[in-house]
């Protein structure tokens, strides 16, 4: 296995990285890394783009597709597409990466964790990838790094597009939108429906006495934005974004007969006015709703349900000034619980002060960053970046970070019924990372390679009495590299991650998570035509037994995926995507299916 890991880290040190770091667009502006827009090739923090074009040439599903191609990311899956997902960002907890959805927070209030699995891609526009301690830039659960998702946008003359396909496991998928600009107006809308019948979400050949029906899953999504500028100076915007999934799954504990389903929906909405006061003074305001709502079903009877909403309302200030910009903000959340399960407490509220300073000098940056979160339960959590960059010449840059983050605990953790061990005395979890980055951009490469070193305290465990308490530590240390590199026609990619996540009592490693993973992939354009396939390679994880409960190993896995796209002209295109192209039978948790070869045909028109 060490020979296998050390071949493919060096396929990847001369092999292509993932999707957005390619040289074309080491110019993009991009906004995530410090909420202040600036060159992709500026942010001192680990940034990944993935464009429209991306998304397109890719040709996945929903977000946790593409996501697991990146360096520094995992997501396990209990079974096919919809179901019940984790993503772990640099070996943190699930709960420890913040996603956004146009700087809105979607996640749940009582798990801490976003639901990923339930977002489709005909939706999305651009995702932007930072990873390490930024909960100075955006408060909790930001230990691990931030996501953020932009809904498609309206831009140039107004135009329609339309798509549709469909593959084994008796998958379909169609979608349809209108977007563009009319004057001082652009607005977007867009829908979809994506169907599949799955597989069963448990392997009935570790688990026999599960229900062995395949577990289907049924999403039906909706975006619309639109935008009124009323002079190149002011504007207001309003978008809103609901996806709502129907998941059929198992119960390892329920007969063999018993149905299980849920539906999870997320929504949003958000007003924005921007404002350009002065030259140098960039004002926005944004009012805005995320949700989370789940209810769960028995044998087509509720059992259960319950939904969080994070209200926000947010002021914040760029300023110009002669050496970089200043950031100035203060935010408003109130997070509240509604649940046919009794919560002892069902809201609260978070104050909170943002400061920044970016800062550019010849050849070197330098970024800083604090903020003070103050919840109406727990109290106050500060925290803080200092970030340094330094350009040796036009072609490598050397970049260093030292950072502090924190993550609230839930309303399960303080507040859950009797007999769930909450605890209304916890703290947060609290991070403290330093990383070290490396970069080289010349020509058609690009190369990036971090190391980090996180160290998270004060982790929520249950203690012998089944109490909720802040007793576990956590080390972990790696390094990611990316890198790219586009000779002619043809483009070449890799990322890898090589990390040790352990907890510093046992020294055990963290449950779900692989020392090594890495993603090849290769794309070659044949004038109308366009091929390409990635290689994913995981190694051994550690999970708990689905039935006994006790430590056992997931094996390593490799997963070949191929793609191919005719277009037909410059309005239609043609695809073919086939995953897991040799069927091969793996698990990312244990006694959870996965899905076998998968093949869909697609067709799209704009």
């Amino acid at each position: 296995m060490k020979q296998k890991q050390l071949l493919t880290a060096l396929l990847c040190a001369v092999t292509p990285f993932a999707h957005a770091e390619t040289a074309a667009n080491m110019d993009e502006v991009v906004v995530t890394a410090t909420r202040v827009a600036q060159p992709l090739k500026q942010a001192l923090a680990h940034t990944t783009v993935i464009t429209q074009q991306d998304i397109q040439a890719a040709q996945a599903v929903d977000v946790p597709a593409l996501l697991k191609t990146l360096a520094g990311v995992e997501i396990y899956q209990s079974g096919g597409i919809g179901q019940q997902s984790s993503l772990f960002m640099r070996g943190s907890n699930s709960s420890h990466t913040l996603v956004l959805v146009d700087g809105v927070r979607i996640n749940s209030a009582t798990t801490g964790a976003t639901a990923i699995d339930q977002l489709m891609l005909d939706q999305i526009e651009r995702i932007e990838v930072v990873r390490g301690n930024v909960s100075s830039v955006y408060g909790s659960e930001a230990i691990g790094g931030v996501i953020q998702i932009f809904t498609k946008q309206g831009r140039g003359e107004p135009s329609f597009n339309v798509s549709g396909g469909a593959g084994n496991y008796s998958t379909r998928k169609a979608s349809a939108g209108v977007g563009g600009t009319t004057g001082d107006r652009s607005f977007n809308v867009q829908v979809s429906k994506f169907r599949t019948d799955g597989v069963s979400a448990i392997k009935t050949s570790i688990v026999p006495a599960v229900n062995p029906d395949s577990d289907g899953y049924d999403n039906t999504s909706v975006s619309a934005n639109l935008r009124q500028a009323f002079s190149a100076e002011h504007s207001l915007s309003a978008s809103v974004l609901q996806s709502r999934g129907e998941v059929q799954y198992d119960n390892a504990f329920a007969a063999t007969t018993a149905v299980n389903t849920n539906t999870s929906a997320l929504r949003k909405f958000s007003l924005v006015s921007d404002n350009r006061f002065a030259d140098a003074w960039q004002s926005k305001v944004q009012w805005a709703s995320g949700e989370d709502d789940y209810t769960s079903y028995l044998n087509a009877v509720s059992s259960s349900s319950i939904r969080t909403n994070n209200n926000q309302l947010a002021w914040q200030n760029t300023l110009n000034v002669s050496s970089g910009s200043v950031l100035l903000g203060v935010e408003r959340l109130d997070q509240r619980v509604t649940s046919t399960v009794a919560y002892s407490k069902t809201d609260r509220q978070v104050n909170s002060f943002l400061a920044g300073y970016t800062g550019n000098y010849g050849g070197q940056q330098v970024q800083l960053n604090v903020r003070q979160d103050s919840y109406s339960d727990f109290g106050i959590a500060s925290t803080g970046l200092l970030g340094y960059g330094i350009s040796v010449n036009e072609a490598w840059r050397v970049t260093a970070s030292v950072s502090t983050a924190f993550k609230a605990p839930t309303f399960t953790d303080l507040y859950g019924p009797a007999g769930w061990g909450s605890n209304a005395k916890l703290n947060p979890e609290r991070a403290n990372n330093r990383e070290l980055g490396l970069a080289y951009a010349a020509d058609a490469q690009q190369l990036h390679v971090a190391y980090f070193d996180n160290h998270i305290t004060d982790l929520i465990a249950a203690d012998n009495t089944y109490t909720l308490q802040n007793l576990n530590s956590a080390r972990i240390d790696g390094v990611e590299a990316n890198y790219a590199l586009q000779l002619g026609q043809t483009a070449f990619k890799a990322a890898l991650t090589q990390q040790n996540p352990r907890d510093e009592t046992s020294g055990l490693t963290l449950l779900r998570r692989a020392k090594f993973y890495s993603n090849v992939g290769v794309t070659q354009q044949f004038g109308a035509w366009q091929a390409g396939c990635d290689w994913q390679h995981s190694g051994v994880r550690e999970d708990y037994d689905i039935n006994t409960f006790a430590r056992t190993t997931l094996v390593a896995y490799d997963v070949l995926n191929v793609r191919a796209s005719y277009a037909w002209d410059k309005h239609l295109n043609l695809s073919l995507r086939v995953d897991n192209l040799f069927d091969q039978d793996y698990m990312l948790a244990h006694g959870y299916a996965t899905l076998g070869r998968t093949v869909f045909i697609g067709a799209s028109y704009q």
